[in-house]
């Protein structure tokens, strides 16, 4: 009865850092329109493909459809962020409620988790239109991607609600400064405790390689079966045809999991490290993915491209 008394007497909030070594307010002000720059380009950009196929009849096509379903995710991920950023930078004001935190934290790593389902699908998807371009769209219907959508978000879930109940049931009766400088994240926030946290350890260990580790090995021999369909096409240019149908898929891929995996190896053997870098990487690893996939696709991909500068070409015409 005494711990449960402690844990909760210390559940009273946490610091974020900010930019560690940057006090000068020129700086933070910079930073401060700079990260809300990113937003507005995060929320532009995957507005801009949610519009373009919703208006676009011919972009009515499973792709596309989880195309949109990727934007979602990545808007529903930053705004997962954008309440501390606004709360650190814009209000000078670094404190955040114990539970506010468990709840930011809850929904970045579900939409996290959600992110990589996604990709998983979309290969698969790329898999299926280079096998079997006839049955494509009689494979994937709408009710078989949604279906897909609610999946991958219920394991997103399931998987992560155990979180915050693991969270709430240590107490914090140490420094309550996250090493984070603008959201709350699990390791974080188990850091900070001042008891055993092997269970939560262990926990956030099993569900990486059960979900994320699963998900790149899915991905991946998705992959070596398109190379292997595309190696048996007779023509030359049909194979980079084919090819050229995943360059974006490869690019969203490797957005996602290249600052992951070094986020990752920065936070377990990167300790001696200058605490910017490891701000930096966790930074990039959620900002970037969300705004650069909207670009990517749209410079790899002449339809989507099409339509938006179709759509800009209107306006000027309009307005002229």
């Amino acid at each position: 009865m005494l711990s449960l008394n402690i844990s909760r007497a210390y559940h009273h909030g946490f610091i974020l850092t900010g930019i560690p070594g940057m006090p000068d307010k020129n700086t933070w002000t910079c930073l401060a329109f700079s990260l809300g720059f990113l937003y507005s380009l995060t929320l532009l950009g995957n507005g801009t493909i949610l519009a373009v196929v919703k208006v676009d009849q011919s972009l009515h096509e499973p792709m596309y459809y989880f195309l949109c379903i990727l934007a979602l995710t990545d808007v529903s991920l930053s705004m997962s962020t954008l309440p501390s950023m606004l709360s650190v930078f814009w209000f000078n004001v670094p404190n955040i409620a114990f539970d506010a935190c468990v709840t930011q934290m809850f929904f970045i790593h579900v939409f996290g988790l959600v992110d990589s389902g996604v990709l998983v699908s979309m290969a698969f998807d790329r898999f299926v239109s280079i096998q079997d371009p006839l049955h494509y769209t009689s494979i994937f219907t709408h009710h078989i991607i949604g279906r897909i959508g609610i999946s991958v978000l219920t394991r997103a879930v399931c998987v992560v609600f155990p979180v915050p109940i693991l969270i709430k049931r240590l107490p914090f009766c140490h420094a309550n400064v996250l090493s984070h400088s603008l959201y709350c994240l699990h390791q974080d926030m188990m850091q900070l405790a001042c008891a055993s946290t092997r269970v939560n350890s262990l926990y956030g260990l099993i569900v990486v390689i059960l979900t994320l580790g699963i998900d790149a090995f899915l991905i991946l021999f998705s992959y070596m079966l398109i190379l292997k369909t595309v190696l048996g096409i007779a023509s030359r240019a049909e194979r980079l045809k084919a090819l050229n149908t995943c360059l974006s898929h490869i690019c969203a891929v490797l957005l996602f999991y290249i600052p992951f995996i070094g986020a990752t190896m920065i936070h377990r053997f990167g300790k001696h490290l200058s605490p910017v870098i490891h701000m930096l990487m966790a930074n990039i690893y959620l900002l970037l993915p969300p705004v650069l996939n909207p670009i990517v696709y749209s410079m790899k991909n002449k339809q989507i491209r099409r339509r938006i500068f179709q759509v800009f070409q209107g306006r000027k015409n309009r307005a002229w």
